[in-house]
C-alpha cells in the first residue's frame, strides 16, 4: 500500500512534478500574448525622433497644442497681410466706430465686433482689435523665440564648456552661472527698462530677458556632460587622437541635444509671458507698437463697461502660452524621460 506524504498533493505550480494547470496553457493561435508587443510600440532601432513623432500622434491633446503653436506662429509670420485682410492697419484710428458721447465706448454689441472689424475695436481710439491682437502675436512671438535662441545657445556653450574642461573653467562658468541666478531678474529687468529711453525696445528686451535666463539651461547642459565625458566611446575618441572640438560636436552636443530640446519647448511660454509682463507694467514695447501685455494693461480702465477688450488680448496670451506649455510638457517626456520624472 502506498502511503502519500503530508502537503505533498498540494504543491503549486512551482513544484517538480506539478502538473500543468489549464491556466498555465499558451495562449490559441491568433490571440496575443500578454506580455506581446503592442502594436504602436516603437521597433528597436528606432531615432529620438522617430519616438518623438510617434507619441505625439498618440496623444490627442499635444495634436491640439501643436495646432495652435503652429496657427500662432503662422499669424505672426503673416500678420501684415492678415491686417490688410481685415481691412486696417494697428495704429489706423477709427471714429465712427465708437460713441464720442459715452466716453469713446465701441458702437454695437460685443465691443464692437462687426463685418469691418471682426473682433471689435479699442475704446476711445477705434483702432481695430483683429489687426492689433495679430500684429502683438508677431511681437510677442518674435521677442519670446528671440531671447530663447540667446538663452539656448549660451547656455549650452557654458554647460559643455563646463561640464567637459572642469577644473578652473567649471569654477569660473559656475560661479558666473550662480552670479547671474542671485539676481532679482524682474527687478533689474524693470530698472534696465526704465533708464533705457531712446532704443529700440524689442532689441533691448530680448538682450535683457537672454541676458538672465541662460544659468538654467546651463545646469541642465553641465550634469548631462559630466554624465557623458567618461562614456567609452568618448574615451576611445580621446585615445584616437580627436580634437576637444570634435568630441564637443560630435560626440556630447548629441547627447545633450534632447535634454535642450525639451528645455526649449518649456523656455518660450516662460518668454512669452515675461514679454506679456514687462509691458504690462509700461517698460516693455511701448504704443504704438502693438502686445498683448500693454493691450491688457490698457483694458483695465475699461472693463466693467466694455469686458471684450480684456477678454480678447488675455484669451491670445492664455492660449499661447497653454499651448507650447503643454507641447514642451509632452517633448520633455519624450526626449528626456529622467529629467520628467523628477
Amino acid at each position: 500500500m502506498t502511503t502519500t506524504a503530508p502537503g505533498a498533493a498540494e504543491q503549486g505550480p512551482a513544484g517538480r512534478d506539478a502538473a500543468p494547470t489549464p491556466d498555465a496553457a499558451p495562449p490559441p493561435d491568433g490571440a496575443p500574448a500578454e506580455d506581446a508587443p503592442r502594436t504602436g510600440d516603437v521597433p528597436p532601432g528606432s531615432s529620438p525622433w522617430q519616438l518623438a513623432r510617434r507619441e505625439l500622434r498618440r496623444r490627442p491633446a499635444v495634436r491640439v497644442s501643436l495646432c495652435v503653436v503652429l496657427l500662432f506662429v503662422l499669424m505672426a509670420v503673416t500678420a501684415p497681410w492678415l491686417g490688410a485682410l481685415g481691412g486696417w492697419s494697428p495704429e489706423e484710428f477709427d471714429k465712427t466706430a465708437v460713441d464720442p458721447y459715452l466716453g469713446g465706448l465701441p458702437l454695437g454689441s460685443f465691443g464692437g465686433i462687426s463685418p469691418e472689424h471682426w473682433l471689435g475695436v479699442e475704446p476711445v481710439t477705434g483702432r481695430d482689435l483683429f489687426a492689433r491682437v495679430v500684429h502683438g502675436a508677431q511681437v510677442s512671438l518674435l521677442i519670446a523665440f528671440a531671447a530663447t535662441a540667446i538663452v539656448v545657445v549660451t547656455g549650452t556653450a557654458a554647460g559643455i564648456a563646463a561640464g567637459y574642461f572642469g577644473g578652473r573653467t567649471d569654477a569660473v562658468l559656475s560661479r558666473l552661472m550662480d552670479l547671474t541666478m542671485s539676481f532679482p531678474s524682474l527687478i533689474f529687468m524693470i530698472a534696465m527698462l526704465s533708464v533705457a529711453k531712446d532704443v529700440n525696445r524689442i532689441v533691448l528686451m530680448t538682450a535683457v530677458i537672454g541676458v538672465f535666463g541662460w544659468p538654467g539651461i546651463a545646469r541642465v547642459v553641465r550634469g548631462q556632460t559630466l554624465s557623458l565625458k567618461h562614456r567609452e566611446y568618448v574615451d576611445a575618441a580621446r585615445v584616437g587622437g580627436a580634437s576637444s572640438w570634435r568630441i564637443l560636436t560630435r560626440d556630447i552636443l548629441p547627447g545633450v541635444a534632447g535634454p535642450v530640446i525639451a528645455y526649449t519647448t518649456l523656455l518660450i511660454p516662460g518668454m512669452i509671458s515675461t514679454e506679456a509682463a514687462l509691458s504690462y507694467l509700461g517698460v516693455g514695447v511701448r504704443p504704438p507698437t502693438p502686445s498683448w501685455g500693454q493691450m491688457i494693461a490698457e483694458s483695465i480702465a475699461f472693463y466693467e463697461t466694455d469686458p471684450m477688450y480684456f477678454v480678447i488680448p488675455s484669451v491670445f496670451l492664455f492660449l499661447a502660452v497653454l499651448a507650447f506649455t503643454l507641447l514642451g510638457d509632452a517633448l520633455r517626456d519624450i526626449l528626456d524621460p529622467r529629467g520628467g520624472r523628477t
